[in-house]
């Protein structure tokens, strides 16, 4: 079957719910939005099912969120991008055997007129400064992402913190915050996955790429099962070796790519260091 999306509320309360009744059989999997909508786990999800039995449930929110989950007791598995919140996740005792997985690259958005003159750019800090002197509107997910979480990592290194009406934040998913940006053709962060995936609905270009401080890279990691009686530890262990064995990084190589030109993610599992901030190729 297809992974489904869930968000916080009520349709959280059925997951779990529905994750306690089936017992050792249930896999509830944290996940950000970018996985999620890019359809790479409805490959991955119903492979892994085949393959080792267990039926999986999927909650779909930014990074912060899926971690707070893992802190909470409420998930099995987590797969993120937010390499210093899952540094910290871990330290904490949160979550036991974290995992690179696959990479990709972060790029900043914007109408094709370029008010702000950042097209072309490879400096994203400079590039940022540029629009906020210019007080170009840049629309921020402003929800706790890895994605809102580098985009204030990008400020902090430009020397700004970006205040002001030119500066709105959406406190929604990337797939949502490009829309709005486009409708109000304004600037915003993007992973470069989401963006290809919504570039036919998009009055955005890709303006700026290629600095190192984009970088972006997702990570696996079980919760600690000392967090609660309902974690099912064997089922995140077999889903940590499922999505970082050769067969799965093969998939995520090529995922992508017969539609948008280009993959969505590069496999990362083999890689032996995580430097977190690199260039990707």
């Amino acid at each position: 079957m297809l992974a489904r999306a869930f968000v916080f509320g009520s349709a959280l309360s059925l997951v779990l719910a529905a994750a306690c009744a089936d017992g050792g059989n249930q896999l509830l999997l944290a996940t950000t939005t970018s996985t999620q909508d890019s359809g790479l786990l409805d490959v991955l999800v119903p492979a892994f099912e085949m393959q080792t039995g267990y039926t999986v449930k999927t909650i779909a929110v930014g990074s912060g969120a899926a971690l707070r989950l893992g802190e909470d007791g409420e998930v099995d598995v987590i797969l993120a991008h937010s390499p210093d919140a899952e540094k910290a996740f871990m330290a904490a005792g949160h979550g036991v055997n974290r995992r690179q997985v696959m990479r990709n690259d972060f790029v900043i958005a914007g109408p094709a007129d370029d008010p702000a003159g950042v097209s072309g750019m490879t400096d994203a800090g400079e590039a940022f400064r540029r629009i906020a002197a210019g007080e170009a509107t840049f629309l921020s997910r402003g929800d706790e992402s890895g994605t809102h979480v580098k985009e204030l990592a990008i400020w902090r290194s430009a020397g700004l913190v970006p205040t002001g009406g030119w500066y709105q934040e959406t406190g929604t998913g990337m797939g949502q915050t490009l829309l709005v940006a486009s409708d109000k053709r304004a600037y915003t962060l993007s992973d470069r996955a989401t963006y290809l995936i919504q570039r036919e609905n998009l009055a955005l270009e890709i303006l700026v790429e290629g600095d190192a401080a984009l970088f972006n890279a997702y990570h696996v990691m079980q919760v600690n099962p000392e967090k609660s009686h309902r974690i099912n530890a064997e089922a995140a262990a077999a889903f940590v070796e499922f999505i970082t064995s050769s067969a799965t990084q093969g998939v995520i190589r090529g995922y992508g790519e017969d539609r948008y030109g280009q993959p969505l993610f590069l496999p990362y599992a083999a890689v032996e260091s995580t430097p977190d901030t690199q260039p990707a190729p």
